[in-house]
């Protein structure tokens, strides 16, 4: 593998193409082409400048997504690793109107255990038994995701430099106290417009969600960039994502045995 330098024209252009996708909102073709299909460095050299231009034009940074959780999707890439990507205030949509929030081009859904943290994680010790003691409450969440790669033609250093095919995010209003249940145990169930789309687990989420809360916690630590309290974490796909289109009304349910822990609604309106 050829490793691309951090502050090569390669990475600029990656970083102009995808923002031109956003500023036309119209899908662009795959970076690869500059970076390289799997040159991790490179494609978070990418991601790192789209969040510092969100940044500059006035965007929150709340917390973080994790995405390729799911064992069958990195063997689709071609990867033995998650991925992660940052979430900006504008995603959410409880907070913003669709107007105000990012374009959606090619939108997804998929369902969600979403973690809101009461510590800084930033010790020596980050696994899952410690990561949980810094986690506030557990929410149901809807990532929609999307790409602004065409016909989500992505390699593993292409999503990650489109900061991990982040959009918009959904949380639900139960907040779970991690006394009350196992991430890993819960089931999950999407309908869209009444009719169930997807199901999963959270043992379908890199064996349970706390484990991509710790691996993430790891590896923003080693980047400098350590996970804060207050910030939210959408730990990964509990299941398989589907298309989601305008006027659609989505709706995840979780689980635990047969008691309903807690759900989330949303619905995609005209941008």
């Amino acid at each position: 593998m050829t490793t691309v330098a951090v502050d090569s024209p390669q990475i600029r252009a990656a970083a102009e193409r995808l923002a031109r996708a956003i500023s036309s909102a119209e899908p662009v073709a795959p970076v690869r082409d500059l970076i390289g299909p799997d040159d991790v460095t490179a494609a978070y050299a990418v991601q790192r400048i789209g969040v510092r231009e969100r940044m500059a034009a006035g965007a929150r940074v709340v917390g973080r997504k994790i995405g390729l959780t799911s064992a069958a999707v990195q063997r689709q890439l071609g990867v033995d690793r998650p991925d992660f990507g940052v979430l900006f205030d504008d995603m959410n949509v409880a907070d913003y109107p669709a107007a105000q929030r990012p374009p959606l081009l090619q939108p997804k859904i998929e369902a969600e255990l979403a973690f809101v943290l009461g510590a800084d994680l930033d010790g020596e010790q980050l696994d899952a038994i410690t990561v949980r003691g810094a986690v506030d409450y557990a929410v149901a969440a809807l990532e929609i995701v999307d790409s602004r790669i065409a016909r989500w033609d992505i390699s593993f250093a292409d999503t990650v430099a489109d900061n991990a095919s982040s959009g918009w995010f959904a949380l639900g209003a139960e907040r779970l106290s991690l006394d009350e249940f196992e991430p890993r145990d819960i089931a999950m169930s999407m309908a869209v417009d009444g009719e169930i789309v997807s199901t999963g687990t959270g043992s379908a989420c890199l064996g349970d969600p706390l484990h991509a809360l710790a691996w993430l916690a790891r590896t923003a630590r080693d980047l400098g960039d350590p996970l804060r309290a207050g910030e939210i974490v959408l730990s990964g796909a509990l299941g398989p994502m589907v298309p989601v289109r305008t006027g659609a009304r989505v709706r995840s349910e979780l689980f635990h045995g047969t008691e309903l822990l807690g759900s989330v609604d949303f619905a995609l309106e005209e941008q």
